[in-house]
């Protein structure tokens, strides 16, 4: 077993297993997707790092434990259409392409967005393609999706993504709540009403472009 195979199973039987994720195929797809290749080169040797991974300036590859916990929400299956918003490198997208039928991972960073489309190929992603947009816009060309997944925290969710979800579909994403601290929602869309709770709290960075909006006070 090599370093980097050794390094994903102590992840998967330290950080993923322990924490409430018993999704099969989801674990199976944390085995199988090399993260080392969607860092830095000076970063492989922490690759399986507990915690957020710094890919760029102010990007962040999510703690895996949160990662893994929100796929598993989001109930992923086979046939589901997939929108990853915030994909940085792409290790969300592989991971997503293992599980679903295809993935588009939406990045704003077009030197990020270029390095996440060698790496998936590198990694034998055929089911998922990298748009380099603005983040906030989602991607209406590939809508709808069965599974919209927000790769760090948002103040609020933009309406305009809401709206690329499939009746019956799931979006779930960490929002900031009144005091700063973060909720991981999971929302699902019934005809033009989309319903939302809270699973669990978590602290994953800000996405470029979803801070708080400054509020004035008297």
């Amino acid at each position: 077993m090599s370093d980097f195979a050794a390094a994903r199973f102590h992840m998967v039987e330290c950080q993923i297993r322990p924490n409430k994720v018993t999704d099969h195929r989801l674990v199976d797809a944390l085995m199988d997707v090399p993260r080392e290749v969607f860092v830095p080169q000076a970063l492989r040797g922490v690759a399986y790092v507990d915690g957020d991974l710094a890919v760029a300036r102010g990007r962040y590859l999510l703690e895996p434990m949160l990662f893994a916990r929100m796929l598993q929400e989001a109930g992923v299956d086979e046939t589901a259409k997939v929108l990853d918003i915030g994909c940085a490198t792409g290790y969300s997208t592989a991971v997503l392409a293992r599980m679903a039928d295809s993935v588009v991972g939406v990045e704003s960073d077009a030197g990020l967005a270029a390095a996440a489309k060698d790496a998936l190929l590198q990694a034998g992603a055929n089911n998922a393609t990298v748009i380099n947009a603005p983040l906030g816009e989602g991607y209406a060309a590939g809508a709808p999706y069965d599974v919209i997944i927000f790769e760090g925290a948002v103040a609020e969710v933009p309406q305009a993504v809401c709206e690329q979800l499939v009746e019956g579909g799931r979006l779930i994403a960490t929002v900031l709540g009144d005091r700063g601290l973060g909720e991981v929602r999971l929302y699902q869309r019934y005809g033009r009403a989309l319903s939302s709770r809270v699973l669990f709290e978590a602290q994953p960075h800000l996405l470029p472009g979803f801070e708080p909006k400054p509020k004035f006070e008297f």
